[in-house]
Order: structure tokens, then sequence, then C-alpha cells
């Protein structure tokens, strides 16, 4: 059963079209047109283009592509935003999503927002609203959180160790780190996921990290999982990753 999937895009659109165009060629390479290639969240923020990475995900959606589309959590900060409260994520209350960190005024600036630090929120907010397609924010509302198929697990941050798989909390699912990430138990199945920086694409093991920094002008990482054995798609073809003892790996 093979299955492909793409890291933390983060508002990098030229980056998701190459992922795509390394994972077209593989499909050539082994003839499989069907299998679905998971996007593990992250679609905005910080980059310079989340309105064309969204675009991009809806022209293939609306083509029947097979894609499957998670949510991450800057997704979640994003759809809260443009609620008609202008509400804040829950799980991160103490965050905002316009705050320099998180990167809500670029995916706004994306859409032509003036998200400016002189500008009122509310101002803000009801610019966003008008401004950003119906579509965009339908789509937003459309983000799983959690896919499963065969031998993996897909989610944006990763699950809560020692709970079955059909019963994790969705803010674990799009915000958990280091319980998940020194445990090292089987959890019943290869969690593929994002949400963490690495330099590289990881396997763990249990675990595979696809988050390898596109958000700061690093990689945007695509992989093949056929059962357990999982392979970069980088330019030159296939790299088999070998599972390895990363429990600092944070």
């Amino acid at each position: 059963m093979r299955t492909y999937a793409i890291g933390d895009i983060h508002g990098q659109r030229a980056l998701l079209e190459a992922a795509h165009a390394r994972i077209a060629e593989d499909r050539a390479q082994v003839g499989d047109d069907d299998a679905p290639v998971v996007h593990v969240g992250d679609y905005v923020d910080r980059g310079p283009d989340s309105r064309g990475v969204i675009e991009f995900l809806l022209d293939g959606l609306r083509r029947g592509a097979p894609w499957i589309c998670l949510m991450g959590n800057h997704d979640r900060w994003m759809q809260h935003f443009l609620l008609p409260t202008c509400e804040q994520e829950p799980t991160n209350p103490a965050m905002h999503w316009l705050e320099d960190g998180v990167g809500g005024r670029a995916t706004l600036a994306s859409y032509g927002v003036d998200a400016g630090t002189h500008r009122m929120m509310l101002d803000i907010h009801a610019d966003a609203r008008a401004q950003i397609p119906a579509d965009h924010m339908s789509f937003l509302d459309t983000l799983r959180p959690f896919y499963r198929r065969g031998a993996a697990f897909f989610c944006h941050a990763g699950i809560r160790p020692g709970i079955p798989l059909d019963a994790q909390d969705v803010t674990d699912l799009f915000w958990i780190r280091s319980e998940f990430h020194r445990d090292t138990r089987d959890h019943g199945a290869l969690i593929v996921h994002g949400h963490t920086q690495v330099e590289a694409v990881k396997n763990c093991g249990n675990r595979v990290n696809l988050d390898t920094g596109a958000g700061y002008g690093r990689v945007l990482s695509a992989v093949v999982i056929e059962g357990q054995d999982v392979f970069l798609l980088s330019p030159e073809g296939r790299v088999r990753i070998d599972p390895l003892d990363c429990r600092e790996a944070i």
C-alpha cells in the first residue's frame, strides 16, 4: 500500500509545486496514479504566498486529485481569526495569529490585506473577511484532523501516547510535541507528522517527522511510504530513510 506525504508548507507555493512534480515522477516510475497524497497541514503563514498554496490545493481537489489535506495549528489559527467573532485559537489563546512569530500578517498580505501594526484589529478582521475568497475560508473548514491508511497514521503534530488512535483529542493532533517525541513505544501505526522543524526527514521507527523548515526558507520534503518503508523523494529519485533512535529529536 503506497501513500505519498508532504510536510509543512507555510506559504511556499513554488516549493509545493516542486514537491508534487517529484511525486508525479515517482508515480510514473511505479505506474501508480491512484495512491493518495497526504498534506500534513500548515499551509499558511510565514511564507510569501499562502493564498497561492490554498488555490493550488483547491485546484487539485476540484480536478479530483487523490489529495488528503489535514489541518495544522497555523491553519486553525487562521480559521478562528476569520470567524465572524474573530476568536483566538483556543489551545494557545495567549499567542495571537498576527504576532510576528506566528506569521498571520504574511498570510493576509498574500490576499492584499493591509495588516500593519498601525491598523485596528477590527479593521484588519473586516478587510480579511471581505477580501479572502469564500472558498478559501471554506477550505479551512474541510481540513481533516487525521488520516489513516494501511500501516500509517497521518496527523499534523503527533498523538498522545497510550491513547487509542481512534480516541485522540484534536488538540494533541494539532499541537503536541515533547510527550510524543520522547515516547519510543509502538503506537499501533507509523505516525507521520510535521509541526516541529528538523534538519531532514526523520524516521524514528514509530514516527516520521516531515517538517524540514519550508516556513523559514528551507526545503519542503515529500516522501513515499510503502508499508513501514519510508523514502524521501529527492530530485534524483527515491532515497531510503532508515529508522534511527531519535528520542531527543524534538
